[in-house]
């Protein structure tokens, strides 16, 4: 399990980059606020172009700085687009469980993160606000089953509660951990097949899209 801790006087180990995306006032940049410095504020203005915190955590021994991006949902801000996920290997789809016209623009923000970002990038799906749970406007089943079929991790979050958010972007970072090691390890052991994509195809490092949705619905759709 993973510990967080201070940055200080620490040798980093990894750093990886995680875009937050989604639209407008769903809630990304207090699930980042609450990730990154445990904060909530009640009067949070939108984001205006782009934003980052930076958070360390341990995984396996090993240091990781987390690199969380944050950018506006607001249309006239696309134009960051390709530098915004340029080196992204994490993403946290966010939709806002009480406004289901914000779960029915994801699939729009997937179609916008798979054309830019890189093929094998860990994807979450997040529904948040399951704090006011008596105005749901999406059912849990709902998110679910469009996470399972787009081959997602899913979880609901609260970030004004703190529910699941430091869980959420630990499961996460714990992904694309497993996934960066083994890269690690291929390149050591089969030094002969740097450079060569064709030679790494058979491998579990870059895993045809059926067999990724398989492993990654086998951990989807968390909720606790």
């Amino acid at each position: 399990m993973s510990n967080l801790h201070g940055e200080f006087n620490q040798k980093i180990d990894f750093v990886y980059k995680v875009v937050l995306i989604g639209d407008s006032a769903v809630g990304k940049s207090q699930l980042l606020a609450r990730f990154s410095r445990n904060e909530f504020s009640l009067d949070s203005k939108a984001t205006i172009g782009v934003e980052f915190n930076t958070k360390t955590v341990t995984i396996d021994h090993k240091t990781i700085k987390a690199q969380i991006w944050d950018t506006a949902g607001q249309e006239r801000y696309r134009a960051v687009t390709s530098a915004y996920y340029r080196g992204a290997v994490g993403a946290m789809l966010v939709y806002d469980m009480t406004k289901r016209k914000t779960f029915d623009h994801v699939g729009r923000w997937l179609e916008e993160l798979r054309g830019h970002a890189d093929k094998n990038l860990i994807i979450m799906l997040i529904g948040n606000k399951s704090d006011l749970g008596t105005l749901r406007a999406v059912p849990t089943e709902d998110a679910k089953e469009f996470a399972q079929r787009e081959s997602l991790f899913f979880m609901e979050t609260s970030a004004l509660e703190a529910t699941n958010v430091e869980t959420a972007f630990l499961t996460i970072l714990n992904e694309i951990y497993r996934i960066t090691s083994k890269k690690t390890l291929i390149a050591i052991d089969e030094p002969e097949s740097r450079g060569n994509s064709n030679l790494l195809k058979g491998t579990k490092l870059i895993v045809p899209g059926q067999e990724q949705a398989v492993g990654i619905r086998s951990m989807c759709c968390t909720s606790s």
